[in-house]
Parts: structure tokens; C-alpha cells; sequence
């Protein structure tokens, strides 16, 4: 069982624990706040494009400490020889690759503000973005995320890894059950006024 190869001693496994369910709670709920006060747009003088970038720093930032507690994490962590296997590296190469791809294209496929919640700002996107990475996958930030995120614990050989990878894939997940309607509503909302 993997839960018998993790070291909960360890207080860095509760630092990046908590890490991984703060990111998508703060990036939520300052969002939602945008959207229904215009906070950051009020305290960026008015101008939603610099609140949606002030926020952009910040869940980049947030997100970049996050990737270094979990490496941190990881180096106190024991180690399994089963994940050491050439093939279970090559998979940390491989999986590393295809969810670097599906993270940066789907950074570049949306631009700054339809990856970092424009929408929420009132900085909407045309149309849906369907071509590649999103003809691939519905959420390929998320998913490519999760994916570097179980790379790295194969390329640690760490069990505490493969488990913190799959807390981030849940996490995602209960992120898109409000995020998705939410952004759905936004859409749909402007669509209406269109017709009116």
C-alpha cells in the first residue's frame, strides 16, 4: 500500500498538503470577488486588464512557491527501488513532456487573460477556444499540471509524490465543479446581452 511508504512525520508533506488546496480556494475566491465587487480592478485604478495581470502574478507566483514545496517535500521523503525501474523514469520523462505541452499551449492558445480568469474581470474571449490542446482534453491546464506534477514524484521515486499528485488531480476537479458553470454563467450572461 503507498500510504506505507510516506513519511507523515515529516512536516513539509503538510506544508505542500495545505499548498495544493490553498491555490485553487484563493484564485476562486479572489475571482468571485472580482467579479461580483471589481476589487482588483478598483484597487488597479480602474483598469481591469491590470487587476487581471496583478492577479496573474500572483497565482503564477503562488504557483511557482507551490512546485518548490513539492520538491521540497519530496526530498524528505522515502524513496521506493520499484520507482527507480529505467521505465518508470522514461514514464516521468514522457509524462513530463506531454503535460508541459498541454500546460503551455493552453497558456498560449488563451493568452495571459483567458489563463489567468479575464473573464471574471469582463475580459471575455470571442469564442471558445477549440483547437489544440483543448480538441485534446477538456481542461489541458489541469490535466497537463497534474501530469508534471506525477513526473516528478516518479522521477523522485516518491510514493508521498504519486499520492500528493493524485490530492492535486482531486483538487483540480473539485475546482472545475465551481469554476465551470461559473465561467459558463459569465458566457452565457454576455450572450444574452447580445441579443438584447
Amino acid at each position: 500500500m503507498i500510504l506505507e511508504h510516506i513519511d507523515f512525520t515529516q512536516p513539509t508533506f503538510y506544508y505542500i498538503l495545505a499548498n495544493i488546496f490553498f491555490n485553487p480556494l484563493f484564485w476562486n475566491t479572489v475571482a468571485r470577488a472580482e467579479y461580483r465587487s471589481h476589487v482588483l480592478t478598483k484597487l488597479a485604478g480602474g483598469n481591469a486588464y491590470r487587476g487581471c495581470y496583478a492577479l496573474a502574478i500572483t497565482i503564477f507566483s503562488i504557483g511557482i512557491f507551490r512546485d518548490y514545496l513539492y520538491n521540497l517535500a519530496l526530498g524528505y521523503q522515502p524513496t521506493h527501488p520499484a520507482l527507480e525501474a529505467p521505465l518508470v523514469q522514461a514514464a516521468a520523462y514522457v509524462l513530463f513532456a506531454v503535460g508541459s505541452v498541454l500546460v503551455l499551449s493552453s497558456m498560449w492558445a488563451l493568452g495571459v487573460t483567458g489563463t489567468y480568469l479575464g473573464d471574471y474581470f469582463g475580459i471575455l474571449m470571442d469564442e471558445r477556444v477549440t483547437g489544440f490542446p483543448f480538441n485534446v482534453c477538456d481542461n489541458p491546464m489541469y490535466v497537463g499540471s497534474s501530469m508534471n506534477f506525477l513526473a516528478t514524484a516518479l522521477w523522485h521515486a516518491s510514493p508521498a509524490g504519486i499520492f500528493l499528485s493524485a490530492i492535486v488531480y482531486l483538487v483540480y476537479q473539485v475546482a472545475l465543479v465551481f469554476e465551470g458553470p461559473f465561467t459558463t454563467m459569465i458566457y452565457a450572461k454576455r450572450d444574452q446581452q447580445k441579443k438584447d
